[in-house]
């Protein structure tokens, strides 16, 4: 009966530490997650990227085509803009106040200068099985999201685009 009551014991010291560790290990996740949490809320309040070729969100569309030169096609609402046969760009504007609401950029396969997920998001995107990458995030801070895209294949397109939230 002593050696049963002493293997009670040991058994009872056993599980509490276990239980001990599980729920060390329980409150460090916890807290792992919620520094992560923490960091991506400030990450979605500054966004790393916030203009192609100096062009930002809210510009009026004189503004634009003064930087970025005459458009391929103008229009009241948008403008599409070819810098090469690998590059374009696209700002639509607010038909009321002629204010930059997006700006979508496509590199085509082969572009040089080709802006990055790192450029754009201060990170690296993980590639789907397929090898195309896609992020958007969201910056109510500052009042626009920020979205990167890559196709899959030998030949693939990277479009980028900022937008005015709605």
């Amino acid at each position: 009966m002593t050696h049963l009551l002493r293997s009670s014991r040991v058994l009872l010291v056993q599980t509490a530490l276990a239980l001990l560790v599980v729920l060390s290990l329980s409150s460090l996740g916890s807290a792992q997650t919620q520094a992560r949490n923490r960091a991506g809320a400030a990450a979605e309040e500054e966004p790393a990227f916030h203009d192609y070729r100096g062009v930002q969100i809210g510009w009026l569309a004189d503004e634009v085509r003064k930087k970025l030169g005459d458009p391929a096609n103008k229009g009241d609402e948008q403008d599409f803009f070819v810098f090469n046969e690998k590059e374009t760009a696209q700002i639509v504007y607010d038909k009321a106040t002629r204010k930059v609401t997006t700006i979508s950029v496509d590199f085509m396969n082969g572009a040089s200068g080709v802006i990055t997920p790192q450029q754009v998001f201060g990170a690296d995107i993980e590639a789907k099985q397929d090898g195309s990458k896609y992020k958007m995030v969201r910056y109510p801070k500052v009042g626009y999201w920020v979205s990167y895209s890559k196709t899959a294949g030998d030949t693939p397109m990277i479009s980028i685009t900022i937008q005015k939230l709605q």
